[in-house]
């Protein structure tokens, strides 16, 4: 890109009058201290003004400062300066102009230099300030480190003084490459977040130490998200490290770049930190109906009969069921798409069935091949695979082509609605088992150089899918799951498993802190297999101690975006039924997530069109509340539940905390709390705590056996009063993408507590097949109404004032 610039002239304060090109703060150093050396760190600083932000040129280094919005500044900086980014290619961001959209800016020059020594003005520094009018950023012109402010001049995050950015040559691959370090002092109370999904059990990154590299149940996300009020998106795919274990020095470094390269993002509140990640590299497009539902899985089924008998089974005892999955070794060869004939005779003809019982199928397919399938010898052939492995390049477009042309494409053609991309790290090897901890950093790969896209094959991967799959015409939603995930994916229709964990209770307690950074990360899209994958520990449904684990788990399922069950079971099945005597709360909690549907669907809405994120922690909307920066196993599900699973065997209450609000209902009791308050909350095995904020309005529709059987059912709208508030809700068509188009509808709903009047505000917007009138009951909640799940025999019957809605404003006046 070519630049118009001007060259800032500055005055410096010096014996003899002196006026430079640059700001020169080792002249100054100089003349104060005659025939000392210059302090290395105070040498001579050069800026230039561009027209989208400015050059700073130090002794160490050249930096390049964009201006990419009010909020948004680009830093890259390198040795010699001729590096544009980190890596020559960016494929997990969108185009510059989406990424980086120009906006107006000052640069404030001190008038002169002080003839005081660097070294003296340590705390006082010389400082030109960028000012965005959001952010300002305070460059040190006696050592070039940088400073980020808000407007008020609060301290975001500052660099180091001495040398903060940090360049070693390394060889890569056979390429002069740079392993490179930038180096911060964070606040001393500040807490960190995000970068992907690990399986440590830590929430809060504060004196830790972050590897950021694919790896099967860990997942490299490089975003970073402070309590200060800022994020920083490490711009690499390179195998990267955040180090904070000496408290007063963070440190972001990568193992492979030709520049260190981030954005720093100011929120200050970490939805906008997402919002500004998802408007660089993506925004989440709108699932399927049916795939917010219950997700029937194991491995294996082993025949199609089996995927019969299980979807059967679920509809003849009339207990919710949305998808069923096929898993792995349903080939003949591994990479090709012929099925075992005697197992799978006609699977069109099953997929069919399924159809026909409103049950949805999702299949295994795998990146890795076996060395016999055809589509692997035949790529290979054709230059489509990672030298050295039995993958095909993800990275290539072509390859991603032919993949999806002889393999994904000829198994959707047969019904298939969703396809499941296990080992996307990826395995290197076939058989299952090969290497896929940083499997890619010492390949090639048609990107590039695999110590530089170590991490990019999941994005690579799902967008082949995705982009063919769209190619297509078919008008269905497309909806993939993956083990692995990167910047930018969530554009992809992605969602990611925290992967092959273990069954115990101890990897539970640690999904909910792995679920709740993935999140933070800017990913909307997160499940895990309840009640773990299972070997080298495989458990027996029929053991009472594994019914406990499976149905904590279970619990904590239905508050996940995406609920589903899978895992290798020592007595080879993993059905609801299946669990003896836990399996009536189990099949209750089913239903739960069949009434939460409305409230679900309204919240993916917000997801795709205003950036939202479903599974929120505490600290996202309490972020000034130091007592919500260490809870990671609470959060918030979207604006009104608060969700506190039990992860500890044995346990019949547990301690959670509200935080500040207008008061907490008790979701089982109606019971009210105030905020900002730890209690200890009842919780014996048939119930998750589970809390609804004051001023929530709660949409629950009617159990159903899979989504959308009865779309025009009534919906109850629960009432929790103690505060305004508003909801909005969302339907379309259920699948397609009408909804691209403006074929939608929203019925907003608003709460005045002082005069106790919900209105149904005018509808925006239509759809083909939407019903002209649509009921409602509106329950206010009292503490003996609008209280549990409304599921079971000894459940309250919704007791409320009914209301006919015709799609023009409606107010209801409660009594």
């Amino acid at each position: 890109m070519l630049f118009q610039f001007k060259t800032i002239y500055a005055a410096i304060a010096l014996p003899t009058a002196l006026v430079s090109a640059s700001i020169s703060a080792s002249m100054a150093l100089a003349a104060a201290t005659p025939g000392a050396a210059p302090h290395p760190a105070a040498q001579a600083i050069h800026i230039m003004e561009q027209t989208d932000g400015i050059l700073l040129t130090t002794p160490t280094d050249k930096l390049r400062l964009t201006v990419c919005g009010p909020n948004v500044i680009h830093v890259v900086a390198s040795p010699n300066g001729q590096a544009a980014d980190a890596t020559p290619k960016q494929p997990w961001m969108l185009s510059q102009a989406d990424t980086c959209t120009p906006a107006k800016f000052t640069l404030t020059l001190p008038k002169a230099m002080p003839s005081t020594p660097a070294s003296e003005r340590l705390w006082n520094p010389v400082v030109a300030t960028l000012d965005t009018g959001t952010v300002r950023v305070r460059i040190s012109l006696d050592f070039g480190n940088l400073e980020f402010t808000d407007e008020q001049g609060h301290r975001l995050l500052e660099e180091f003084e001495d040398a903060p950015r940090r360049y070693h040559p390394v060889t890569r691959n056979g390429q002069a490459l740079l392993s490179v370090m930038d180096q911060f002092y964070p606040a001393v109370r500040e807490a960190f977040y995000g970068l992907g999904q690990h399986q440590n059990g830590m929430f809060n990154y504060r004196g830790a130490v972050v590897e950021l590299g694919q790896a099967n149940t860990d997942v490299a996300i490089p975003l970073l998200v402070s309590t200060n009020g800022y994020g920083i998106f490490w711009n690499t795919a390179a195998v990267s490290y955040f180090d904070n274990r000496f408290p007063s020095e963070m440190r972001l470094s990568s193992n492979a770049a030709q520049a260190i390269d981030y954005y720093f993002v100011y929120g200050p509140e970490m939805d906008s930190i997402v919002h500004s990640y998802r408007a660089m590299t993506g925004h989440a497009p709108l699932y399927p109906e049916w795939a917010y539902g219950f997700w029937q899985s194991k491995d294996r089924y082993n025949s199609q009969q089996e995927l019969l008998n299980v979807a059967q089974e679920y509809r003849s005892q009339h207990v919710p069921l949305d998808a069923i999955v096929q898993d792995w070794f349903w080939w003949v060869h591994q990479g090709d798409p012929e099925f075992r004939a005697e197992a799978y005779p006609n699977v069109p003809a099953t997929l069919s069935t399924l159809h026909d019982e409103h049950v949805h199928a999702m299949l295994s397919v795998w990146a890795v091949m076996s060395p016999e399938a055809k589509n692997f010898q035949a790529m290979q052939a054709l230059g489509l695979t990672i030298p050295g492995t039995t993958d095909y390049d993800a990275t290539n477009p072509a390859a991603g082509d032919y993949y999806w042309k002889h393999l994904v494409g000829k198994l959707f053609a047969q019904g298939w609605d969703a396809f499941w991309l296990d080992s996307s790290e990826p395995e290197v090897q076939y058989a299952h088992g090969g290497e896929s901890n940083i499997s890619l950093e010492d390949r090639k790969l048609f990107l590039g150089n695999g110590a530089l896209y170590t991490n990019v094959f999941p994005l690579m991967h799902t967008g082949n899918i995705y982009r063919n799959w769209r190619a297509s015409g078919s008008g269905k939603r497309v909806f993939l799951l993956t083990r692995s995930g990167f910047a930018g994916q969530q554009r992809n229709a992605a969602t990611t498993w925290s992967g092959d964990v273990f069954s115990t209770f101890t990897a539970f307690q640690r999904q909910i802190p792995a679920g709740l950074n993935f999140a933070l990360s800017g990913m909307p899209y997160w499940t895990t297999d309840i009640a773990g994958y299972g070997p080298p520990l495989a458990r027996d449904t029929r053991d009472p101690a594994y019914q406990e684990l499976y149905t904590r788990w279970f619990e904590f399922g239905v508050f996940c975006p995406i609920f589903r069950t899978h895992g290798h079971r020592a007595n080879d099945t993993n059905e609801l039924f299946s669990y003896g005597p836990a399996a009536p709360v189990l099949i209750r909690y089913d239903k739960l997530r069949s009434r939460l549907l409305p409230y679900l669907y309204a919240q993916a809405w917000q997801v795709t069109h205003d950036d939202g994120t479903i599974l929120r922690p505490l600290v996202m909307d309490w972020r000034t509340d130091r007592a919500t920066w260490n809870i990671g196993d609470q959060y918030m599900f979207g604006p009104d539940f608060l969700v506190s699973p039990v992860t500890q065997p044995g346990m019949q209450s547990r301690w959670l905390y509200l935080p500040p609000a207008a008061g907490w209902y008790d979701f089982w009791t109606g019971q009210r709390y105030s905020g900002a308050q730890h209690i200890e909350a009842a919780a014996p095995l048939d119930r998750i705590p589970l809390f609804v904020k004051a001023g929530s309005i709660l949409p629950l529709g009617t159990v159903q056996e899979y989504a959308g059987q009865q779309a025009n059912a009534p919906v109850e709208v629960r009432i929790y009063p103690g505060a305004d508030g508003h909801f909005t809700l969302y339907e379309d068509q259920g699948d397609g993408y009408g909804y691209e188009h403006g074929a939608y509808a929203t019925i907003p709903l608003t709460w005045n507590d002082a005069t106790r009047t919900l209105t149904f505000g005018a509808r925006q917007g239509s759809y083909p097949g939407m019903a002209a009138q649509r009921e409602f009951q509106v329950v206010f909640v009292d503490g003996s109404h609008g209280v549990g799940d409304g599921i079971g025999a000894g459940a309250e019957a919704a007791v409320g004032q009914a209301v006919t809605y015709t799609g023009t404003a409606l107010p209801v006046r409660l009594p």
